[in-house]
């Protein structure tokens, strides 16, 4: 059954997007300003989804950089690591996250094409809800100091420290942490600050967050629970 629905819906997808590709394209133009001119949305039985795969460096190899310029492992180990802050001292936080829990859905179709799209992006495993610290003490470009520096979060994502407070963007509201300058590791329990849109369908979790250059506000991005 599984081949037979991959065929399936390996044929439907080339038909859709072929007769996609049929359609007059519009100047890139008009998809720009403030009233821009958007394509009416085309429904599809079976949506078109192109993943990319994966394609790790080899053990021992790097990018070729421009010329006088080298590159480094900075860390390695790190549990699907998706953003990186840098604090003021030069310490680097990474939060190793992956989209929070569902309640588990009847199966269908829909579910059983979404998890294999999910584990085809690196996104199958359960998250972290981890931010580390990466320390790299004597400048050479390789961290040498790898801690836990804040556990038990909820998928989170962006980061902003204003003054001694770090703000986290967790999946579903950002919490807050106090700070001292040089420690490795965060033990305080997290403050709730403001609640972020999640619900059960939260396709787009990642929430990031970026303070205003006065230190007075704080920017949310709160992403969009569908591809339209």
């Amino acid at each position: 059954m599984t081949t037979r629905f991959a065929v399936i819906a390996a044929i439907a997808a080339a038909v859709l997007s072929a007769c996609a590709s049929s359609l007059p394209p519009a100047p890139v133009s008009t998809g720009f300003g403030p009233n821009p001119t958007l394509p009416p949305p085309a429904a599809q039985t079976i949506p078109t989804v192109n993943v990319a795969d994966a394609d790790p460096w080899s053990p021992g190899t790097m990018p070729t950089p421009a010329a006088g310029l080298r590159v480094t492992a900075f860390a390695e180990g790190l549990d699907h690591p998706r953003w990186v802050y840098q604090l003021p001292n030069g310490d680097v936080l990474v939060a190793e996250s992956n989209k929070p829990p569902r309640e588990d859905s009847p199966p269908s179709i829909t579910n059983f094409v979404a998890k294999r799209i999910m584990a085809k992006a690196g996104a199958g495993s359960l998250s972290a809800n981890r931010i580390s610290l990466l320390r790299d003490s004597d400048g050479d470009g390789v961290a040498e100091t790898k801690t836990a520096f804040l556990t038990g979060l909820t998928s989170p994502f962006g980061m902003a420290l204003v003054g001694q407070t770090l703000y986290v963007a967790n999946a579903d509201g950002v919490v807050t942490f106090p700070y001292r300058p040089g420690e490795t590791a965060i033990t305080a329990a997290a403050k709730p600050f403001f609640a972020l849109p999640g619900g059960p369908i939260n396709h787009h979790w990642t929430k990031n967050i970026v303070a205003s250059p006065d230190s007075q506000s704080l920017y949310a991005s709160v992403g969009s629970n569908s591809n339209i």
